[in-house]
């Protein structure tokens, strides 16, 4: 995917459907065949029913609750036992004493303060750098304590749509952007790093270190909503934090590639996906090469990589082309 389509489609455009002239010869050539191979609805039917009979891999899934949850107890292990490895909550921290800080909260607090500390500056160097490498929305659905509770929520909500008892009420993605620019423009003139106040990603950070508080209540409202209203509302349509990292790392060397080749185009894939529109590429018809890179407001969490029956979906390194 180009970079520039990458970017709109984090800023909150829907995909746009190519037309012929955006699609490579080779990728023609391969829808031609999709279109043309009568045994690929059989394949397809084949590859349902055998879903519908085994449990769906959860292979990235576990190592990512694995990692998720790890990471958060370093946070709350090193406070109650002191050991001062790890001083601090995800919005700002110390590790070893060197400084790290949350990009989306360093640029409130320069916004809110109109200066850079030294500290914060390396702070924000080290982790963008971080997240640069690992690329998209890593932090997101790996570290973020919120988009793990969100997760089960999810699970929940489906549930219920399932018994017909709840519907999914989608809004527009570029509400996420426009609460960037207002949470920016509030800490510029107020002075006050508001969206802090109501992030539950530091709320449920410190209430995970410090103990839990009245604040909370929010965290359990936006979670309520989620399951009986709107999928996934905060993570898709309100975190400023999602954009911010999604920003940072739209042109990391770590991407999710989906082989025209190989893909079923049943869309598997796009069911499981926290961020569907990303996989747009993965609709018949749609992919504009023969390889694509999944753009920057992926998550990274690998779920369609596991839910894919025909490998079409891979982790890979550009420039190293070693496959996870």
């Amino acid at each position: 995917m180009k970079l520039k389509d990458s970017l709109l489609e984090l800023l909150g455009r829907d995909p746009i459907k190519p037309v012929k002239e955006d699609i490579s010869a080779p990728a023609q050539v391969i829808h031609k065949l999709h279109r043309e191979d009568k045994s690929r609805i059989t394949q397809i039917r084949a590859e349902l029913a055998h879903k519908a009979a085994h449990d769906a891999p959860q292979k990235w899934r576990r190592r990512r609750w694995a990692v998720l949850i790890v990471v958060n107890l370093l946070f709350v292990l090193s406070y109650w036992l002191d050991i001062q490895m790890l001083e601090g909550a995800l919005t700002g921290s110390r590790f070893v004493g060197f400084h790290m800080a949350d990009l989306n909260s360093a640029l409130q607090v320069m916004l809110a303060f109109k200066e850079v500390v030294i500290n914060l500056l390396i702070g924000i160097v080290t982790v963008a750098l971080m997240w640069w490498l690992l690329g998209g929305r890593t932090f997101c659905s790996w570290v973020c304590p919120y988009h793990l509770l969100a997760e089960w929520a999810e699970i929940l909500h489906l549930k219920l749509a399932d018994k017909k008892l709840v519907k999914d009420h989608p809004f527009d993605r570029r509400t996420r952007t426009a609460f960037w620019l207002v949470f920016a423009l509030l800490a510029l003139v107020t002075g006050y790093t508001v969206f802090e106040t109501i992030s539950p990603v530091g709320i449920l950070s410190r209430a995970l270190i410090y103990g839990p508080g009245v604040a909370l209540a929010w965290v359990a409202t936006l979670l309520l909503f989620e399951i009986f209203y709107s999928r996934r509302a905060w993570c898709r349509y309100a975190c400023p934090i999602g954009l911010t990292y999604g920003l940072v790392g739209s042109t990391s060397p770590l991407v999710v590639t989906h082989k025209l080749e190989n893909c079923f185009h049943e869309g598997e894939c796009r069911k499981v996906c926290l961020v569907p529109h990303v996989l747009d590429t993965v609709i018949k018809g749609r992919a504009k090469d023969v390889q694509t890179e999944i753009g920057a407001d992926c998550t990274r969490c690998g779920r369609c990589v596991d839910a894919c029956p025909t490998q079409s979906l891979t982790f890979k390194f550009k420039g190293i082309g070693k496959h996870l």
